[in-house]
């Protein structure tokens, strides 16, 4: 899970979401899934690590239904269409410090921000037809599960080094 790694590498941000926690739900109970719409700072570090991490890093193929230009680029009709979200998520003329894991950012300048494809800056699932069709169960798991996690355990790195997030070829 990039979210809890992501979390682990920043204790700062990880005490800050498991304090707000700590005041919406307090310690006596468990996380409910009605405790989500009060957890601004937990869905905040959700988006960002989607910004930092989107669901792959490439869209599912679309075609276009005509003739078309972008960017200066002429698009025939027919043309098979590969969307780099990992690229547009990480344009340093949309997103400041686009490689740094800063939560707040959807706090503040990107609030209105959604995953749900609004935002053309910002499309962690896609969007319009070809949106991701689950998405609306992937957040309520993510943000559930990770709740759940931070709000009944401690956690913290073991060690002083950050952890190896970087990805190769398994052996």
């Amino acid at each position: 899970m990039w979210a809890l790694s992501l979390l682990i590498n920043h204790p700062d941000v990880l005490k800050k979401a498991q304090r707000e926690l700590d005041i919406d739900v307090g310690k006596e109970r468990q996380v409910h899934e009605y405790d989500m719409s009060n957890l601004f700072y937990l869905k905040a570090t959700i988006k960002e690590t989607l910004q930092l991490y989107p669901i792959g890093p490439l869209s599912v193929p679309h075609q276009s239904m005509e003739d078309c230009i972008v960017a200066g680029y002429h698009i025939p009709a027919g043309t098979r269409l590969l969307v780099n979200l990992t690229k547009i998520h990480h344009d340093p003329r949309v997103w400041s410090n686009p490689s740094e894991f800063q939560p707040e950012r959807f706090l503040t300048i990107h609030k209105d921000y959604d995953v749900r494809g609004q935002n053309f800056e910002f499309i962690p699932f896609s969007n319009g037809r070809r949106m991701c069709p689950g998405v609306s169960f992937v957040l309520q798991v993510l943000q559930l599960t990770l709740a759940t996690l931070l709000h009944g355990f401690d956690i913290e790195n073991p060690t002083s080094e950050t952890l190896d997030k970087s990805e190769s070829i398994g052996t």
